[in-house]
């Protein structure tokens, strides 16, 4: 799903558009028991707490795409009888009114989602009449070219309100706080099926998690049946040790500066892009080229590339960081917005190797604007 379609489904997790026909719920604690499970229609719950739950679902949707946001494919072997794609299929078509599919599916989660404290499982059913478009591309809600049947899932931390002191207007004085058991926002979540070209795609899901560093990957693997994608972190752990190995000793700070300001000029022509810009192996090659990395070294890279896996893409934005561009010594950083790393250069000055910062405006220190140099170090001549 690129970023208009998750925007066109998200849209709809509002009182206006009652797509949901049916929520369940799963409350697990710290023990792995289950405390209690509900079953409701969508239409049955009172305003204020269909909103709250509108929230969690729009949060189980939200983030960075590619990042936050992953879309999975199942292998070959899940989409087979007793297969983890056949498993949620099912679950879908049966609306979440087969007990024993539920059931099922909640012990599937706790056997396989790893959470030290008490959580709560969310489970919707959804339909959506997709409308169709006219030449012009706007919507034709009269003319509905297909329907979307999903269910999206939403695993919540609950966690204790912190204790305190709250004023009781029965006794009129201040007295301890009560401690609530406080629903968080969803820590993962999935949508399936997936939503492509407007239309359902049974052979993916949209996976949510709120820390990209913590995916959950037996959950993944074991409930789910994708394949674990590698996270933002290790994207980038990956690019940058291709980088030191490529470059070797001999890595200077112009032809590194070059290659992060190639991507980033890559990444500010795709931001209009419903996808994220993502690089394979040959788009990491040309990258290089583009950042006039000689030849010798070009051959080098060629083979670290080879060690990475045909199916191994990177997003661009996960690889470098389009807010800044951070320099560290030992007792030094320096962060540079990434369209100015042209104020940035490396001297030699008296022998030592320096970096240059030109400065084209005032300079404040701790607050305090200054001079770049008291005007008696100037010669008559500057």
């Amino acid at each position: 799903m690129n970023k208009k379609e998750i925007t066109e489904i998200k849209k709809l997790l509002t009182p206006e558009h009652a797509v949901i026909t049916r929520i369940c719920g799963c409350y697990v604690d710290s023990e792995k028991e289950i405390k209690f499970t509900s079953k409701d229609a969508f239409f049955s719950l009172s305003e204020e707490e269909a909103f709250k739950y509108f929230d969690i679902f729009k949060k189980t949707m939200s983030g960075t795409l590619g990042k936050n946001l992953l879309n999975m494919e199942f292998p070959l072997a899940e989409e087979k009888e007793g297969g983890k794609q056949e498993f949620l299929l099912k679950l879908r078509d049966s609306k979440l009114e087969d007990d024993d599919m539920l059931n099922e599916f909640y012990q599937k989660v706790i056997d396989n989602y790893d959470y030290a404290s008490n959580y709560y499982i969310i489970l919707i059913h959804a339909v959506y009449d997709v409308p169709g478009k006219a030449t012009d591309g706007s919507e034709m809600f009269d003319s509905s070219d297909s329907v979307y049947d999903y269910i999206i899932c939403s695993i919540c931390p609950v966690n204790l309100s912190k204790s305190g002191l709250s004023y009781d207007s029965d006794k009129n004085t201040m007295t301890e706080r009560v401690r609530d058991w406080i629903v968080s926002a969803p820590a993962n979540g999935f949508l399936f099926p997936v939503f492509n070209d407007r239309a359902t795609d049974i052979h993916g899901i949209l996976y949510y998690s709120k820390n990209p560093e913590e995916l959950q990957e037996t959950f993944i693997d074991n409930v789910l049946g994708s394949m674990p994608p590698i996270t933002a972190k290790n994207q980038k752990e990956i690019f940058n040790e291709i980088i030191t190995n490529t470059l070797g000793e001999e890595a200077d700070f112009e032809t590194v500066k070059s290659i992060h300001e190639t991507l980033n000029d890559r990444i500010e022509k795709n931001k209009e892009e419903p996808e994220p810009l993502v690089l394979t192996k040959t788009d990491m090659k040309q990258i290089f080229q583009d950042s006039s990395v000689s030849n010798d070294k070009l051959e080098i890279l060629n083979k670290e590339i080879e060690t990475v896996s045909e199916e191994q893409t990177f997003v661009a934005s996960n690889i470098v960081d389009t807010k800044k561009f951070n320099i560290e010594l030992p007792d030094v950083v320096i962060k540079v917005s990434p369209d100015r790393t042209d104020l940035v250069e490396t001297r030699i000055i008296d022998g030592r190797q320096c970096l240059v910062i030109k400065v084209t405006d005032r300079i404040q220190v701790n607050g305090v604007s200054v001079l770049a140099a008291s005007p008696q170090n100037h010669s008559e001549e500057e």
